[in-house]
């Protein structure tokens, strides 16, 4: 296991968050890296059921997004919630902090892009409703990547049904997130990273940068840090 040679200083601060949420556009690494930090600083971790088994819709969506949007947005809030609710209840003995992958709030940002107006005013009605009831993390990340390093990461994985995501697409989700994060930045601790220039898969400086990046204290608002 990965420990960093200051990793007594990072670990101490990194547990100020109980509950920290890795969230980015489509192929910006979210998974990789909450997988890695919860295995290197002992969190428990919390993936988003993406799968097509879990969402028979998601497929049928990439295919015929006018026809299945509504459906996929309304089985992943569904799924995020029930996931949510279960995982986030309690911090159990054997774990220090919790992280996530992603951030409910992203079933807003997505509907917003894929349903027609009426559509997302129903969806919206029903996910405030769940969303009251959810707790936010107490530190976000955002991880950025412009579209060409997006559309890479996700040729490079070989998931069949997003092979055919569009730049415009790609583009148009970031923006949505872009808009929550200016939305929100009175009311949560948002740190925006920068990753174009890393690779923190390959590259253990990187990772470690990072590291400490999330490991530092912010204040209520949105930090940007370019590496």
């Amino acid at each position: 296991m990965f420990r960093p040679k200051q990793s007594l200083c990072i670990f101490a601060l990194i547990m100020e968050y109980n509950y920290i949420a890795i969230e980015g556009t489509i192929g910006a690494g979210k998974t990789t890296l909450s997988t890695r930090i919860a295995n290197d600083f002992n969190g428990k971790l919390v993936l988003e059921e993406f799968e097509a088994d879990k969402n028979p819709f998601l497929p049928k969506f990439y295919k015929e997004p006018d026809k299945y949007a509504f459906q996929v947005e309304m089985t992943f809030l569904a799924l995020r919630f029930q996931q949510l609710k279960d995982k986030l209840a309690n911090l159990d003995l054997f774990h220090d902090f919790i992280i996530s992958d992603y951030y409910v709030a992203k079933s807003l940002i997505f509907s917003r892009n894929n349903l027609q107006e009426d559509e997302y005013q129903l969806f919206a009605r029903f996910f405030n409703i769940i969303f009251a009831n959810i707790p936010k993390p107490e530190l976000m990340v955002y991880l950025y990547l412009d579209v060409d390093h997006l559309q890479y990461n996700i040729r490079k994985r070989g998931r069949a049904y997003e092979q055919s995501i569009t730049d415009e697409y790609l583009d148009s989700v970031q923006q949505g997130y872009f808009d929550f994060i200016k939305q929100q930045q009175n009311e949560m601790r948002i740190l925006v990273l920068d990753t174009n220039r890393l690779d923190f898969v390959a590259n253990e400086k990187d990772y470690r940068q990072i590291i400490e990046a999330i490991s530092q204290p912010y204040d209520i608002g949105v930090h940007r840090i370019t590496f």
